[in-house]
């Protein structure tokens, strides 16, 4: 593609819109909270997988 007929042209600026803030700019690219919860789920899977055995039979799995 080749941009020489636009490359040139002054950048728009409204007149009936006030620039965004780059605090709502940067929200908009900001991460969504579609995965609400996620850290604390690793958080007990982790706490699940390092806490010390309480089971009578895991205990003499791990002294054998």
């Amino acid at each position: 593609m080749d941009y020489d007929d636009i490359i040139d042209l002054p950048h728009h600026v409204s007149s009936r819109h006030q620039p965004m803030s780059m605090y709502a700019r940067a929200a908009q690219f900001a991460p969504f909270s579609a995965l609400t919860g996620y850290e604390e789920a690793i958080s007990m899977a982790e706490h699940e997988h390092t806490e010390a055995p309480n089971n009578e039979d895991d205990t003499e799995m791990q002294q054998k």
